[in-house]
């Protein structure tokens, strides 16, 4: 039980941006316009967002 409790907190996160960007690049290939761009800037937004975060700004501080 324990095994699977630690290997939700190490895939989680991982797990959850390998999907917001998979679903960030299907809805750009496949929308003209209108919520399937919005979609796909926020979903690829998301991740460019936490790599600035946790890669650039935290290392100023």
């Amino acid at each position: 039980m324990k095994s699977s409790r630690s290997a939700t907190a190490m895939w989680g996160w991982p797990i959850a941006m390998g999907v917001l960007t998979a679903i960030g690049l299907v809805s750009a290939l496949f929308s003209d316009g209108g919520f399937g761009d919005m979609l796909a800037w926020v979903t690829l937004g998301i991740p460019v967002a936490a790599c600035v975060w946790f890669g650039w700004l935290r290392r100023r501080g």
